[in-house]
């Protein structure tokens, strides 16, 4: 009876180092936040700089970092943490100015805007070096805190706005953010800078579109995107599908391209003589007759439209007799607007 109650006694005794040993490793292996621990901002901060996609707790919201910081470009607004070893002189935190500069003691105002970690970090050094201050300094630049740096896309996006933008992104990702293009986005993507004296950039974007010269296209922090609305030809009349077709790919569409998106014409139509409605340059209103069926028999070269043309295909009986067009014109305001590719 007395061993089985050492047995027991030892049984117990193994299971509670166990269960001690267990809760220690739980407790160890626990991510502890640096609000738990008491931790500053700055540590949160310099945290940000390692490696990977992190988390910057310097605002109310958790906004990730990109791993490839090394494209980040200082902006004004920016806080950075400088570090001279063996010399605290140097050491201490620096707000970018909005002229770009941090004012350093003893080296005085450096110019930081535009460049990247690395870059600023070569150009103190250097001037330590020249300034003859310094036989070999060792020169340490992190980002404690990073400024509001976001990108605008405007026009035909599904969701035009602004998005936070913390290093360079190829055109196609900045779309991506905004949920990409419309049915009705044309071909033409501008790109103003933010920088007042760079020239804003056209891009053409669009499936029939050479996909390197899109990957080329690079988007900065500060710039805005603008997505050009296509231009839409309206069908309207004895047709089968009536309405307006956007003018994809290459922005392009004739009469004949027209007519086929339309599904051709109804059985009642006049192919004798179709209209063509365009409003000029100055807003005045003018009309063509084209002659449709020869244009389909190949006895009439095809015609190419312009966008906001609205071609009007009559009924037999009006074959002979434009009807108002501000009639037609009022009817493409509520025209179901069609997508095709060619």
């Amino acid at each position: 009876m007395a061993n089985r109650r050492s047995f027991i006694r030892f049984a117990m005794a193994a299971l509670l180092l166990v269960f001690t040993q267990t809760s220690t490793a739980q407790v160890g292996g626990q991510q502890i936040s640096p609000s738990s621990m008491g931790g500053s901002s700055t540590t949160a901060a310099t945290n940000s700089n390692r490696a990977g996609p992190t988390a910057s707790m310097s605002g109310p919201g958790v906004v990730l970092v990109p791993e490839d910081l090394a494209k980040l470009r200082l902006a004004p607004g920016f806080m950075v943490s400088l570090n001279v070893l063996d010399d605290p002189d140097f050491t201490g935190n620096f707000r970018v100015d909005q002229q770009g500069d941090i004012a350093v003691p003893v080296l005085g105002t450096v110019h930081l805007a535009g460049e990247t970690v690395p870059e600023a970090r070569v150009q103190i050094q250097k001037r330590l070096l020249e300034g003859q201050i310094l036989r070999d300094p060792q020169v340490n630049l992190i980002i404690l805190e990073y400024s509001t740096t976001e990108v605008t896309v405007i026009g035909e996006v599904a969701n035009p706005g602004r998005y936070p933008l913390l290093i360079p992104r190829k055109l196609v990702d900045v779309l991506a953010l905004a949920g990409g293009a419309t049915v009705t986005a044309g071909n033409e993507v501008l790109i103003t800078r933010g920088n007042s004296k760079a020239k804003p950039m056209m891009v053409h974007y669009s499936r029939a579109t050479d996909p390197r010269a899109v990957e080329n296209a690079i988007v900065y922090a500060g710039d805005t995107v603008q997505v050009k609305r296509a231009g839409i030809v309206y069908v309207m009349g004895a047709v089968t599908k009536p309405g307006g077709y956007v003018m994809q790919e290459e922005g392009t569409l004739t009469v004949l391209q027209a007519v086929s998106l339309a599904n051709g014409t109804a059985l009642p139509a006049s192919v004798h003589k179709i209209y063509l409605l365009r409003r000029n340059t100055d807003g005045r209103e003018v009309s063509f007759e084209i002659p449709l069926d020869k244009m389909s028999h190949g006895e009439h070269g095809d015609m190419p439209l312009c966008a906001t043309d609205v071609l009007y295909v009559p009924m037999s009986k009006f074959k002979a007799v434009l009807l108002n067009s501000q009639g037609i014109l009022a009817a493409t305001s509520s025209a179901a607007i069609y997508t095709a590719t060619r």
